[in-house]
């Protein structure tokens, strides 16, 4: 098999992980090339490093202001490609660690954090429901993309940082689940990709000074145009919209609202048949309530399967 084709098909199961990304405010991952084929079989691992400032948190939930919080974010990620009732599949797992300092206004008030840990990890099942079959590494290099239908389900557990006496920390103390439905239309070397999910938060029962949180749903959607070089290189230009996440806290409803507008650029470079580079950034064009910063950051990934 060409080193390109794998390149090209492969990096989109990198899942722009980056989680990173905009993954900082859980509902706002931005990942394209989520819903593409690759080798059943497949294994891919993924280190990263993302640097974010402005009115980044951890918690969508906590609606600050005036914010100028930098943050430096490093994780592994593991994937795997599986066959799902003849289709392509996947499993992945994100192991995120993070350090982050600055200030901000909640509430009126000015609040300052300086803190260093692990943040929750994530867990995805995924599955494509027609237009990518299983195929093994052998047969895949004759696979062209025409339409891709899929959808998945990923968790967030709460074993994270968390300190009930500071307002901002880098695990939730809550569970999410995230459920999405995507599809992926190729036109010769142009894909477009369109994504929609619900994010579903539990409650943070022990919230800043003792108090209960609850959060209403965040909607999500977002559009990828991507453009595949003969290389193996793809380049991919994202928008991303949400809007909900209005919270509770102890009983009295809040006024925040969420309602953010982002716009990104991704770039991936194969090193070699393993190795590849991913490159990223994206920024806040419009935010109502929530966090608005912008994000830069390089993923590496490397791959490897039965007859690869």
């Amino acid at each position: 098999m060409k080193i390109e084709k794998v390149g090209a098909v492969a990096g989109g199961i990198i899942f722009f992980f980056l989680l990173l990304a905009s993954g900082i405010s859980q509902a706002q991952d931005i990942e394209p090339r989520a819903y593409s084929n690759a080798p059943v079989g497949m294994n891919f691992l993924v280190a990263a490093y993302g640097y974010s400032e402005g009115g980044v948190s951890f918690d969508p939930s906590v609606p600050l202001t005036n914010a100028n919080i930098k943050t430096d974010l490093t994780a592994v990620a593991y994937a795997r490609v599986l066959e799902v009732g003849g289709q392509s599949g996947k499993f992945d797992i994100i192991l995120p660690y993070a350090s982050l300092n600055g200030t901000a206004d909640y509430m009126g008030s000015p609040v300052a954090r300086e803190v260093s840990g692990y943040g929750d990890p994530r867990l995805r099942y995924s599955m494509n429901f027609t237009g990518a079959p299983a195929l093994t590494v052998q047969d895949f290099s004759a696979y062209r993309q025409d339409l891709i239908v899929g959808g998945s389900v990923q968790v967030s557990i709460p074993t994270g940082q968390y300190d009930s006496d500071k307002l901002i920390n880098i695990g939730t103390n809550r569970w999410y689940i995230k459920p999405e439905l995507g599809a992926s239309k190729a036109w010769g070397p142009w894909t477009l990709e369109l994504i929609t999910g619900v994010t579903l938060f539990g409650d943070n029962d022990d919230f800043f000074g003792g108090k209960r949180r609850a959060q209403d749903p965040i909607y999500s959607l977002q559009g990828h145009l991507i453009y595949g070089f003969s290389s193996g290189i793809w380049a991919a230009f994202t928008a991303a919209y949400l809007n909900g996440g209005r919270t509770t806290l102890d009983g009295i409803r809040g006024n925040d609202l969420q309602e953010n507008f982002r716009l990104g650029a991704t770039l991936a470079l194969p090193v070699d048949r393993h190795h590849s580079i991913k490159l990223y950034a994206n920024s806040g064009i419009y935010t109502r309530t929530g966090t608005d910063f912008d994000t830069i950051g390089v993923a590496w990934q490397y791959r490897w399967g039965d007859g690869f």
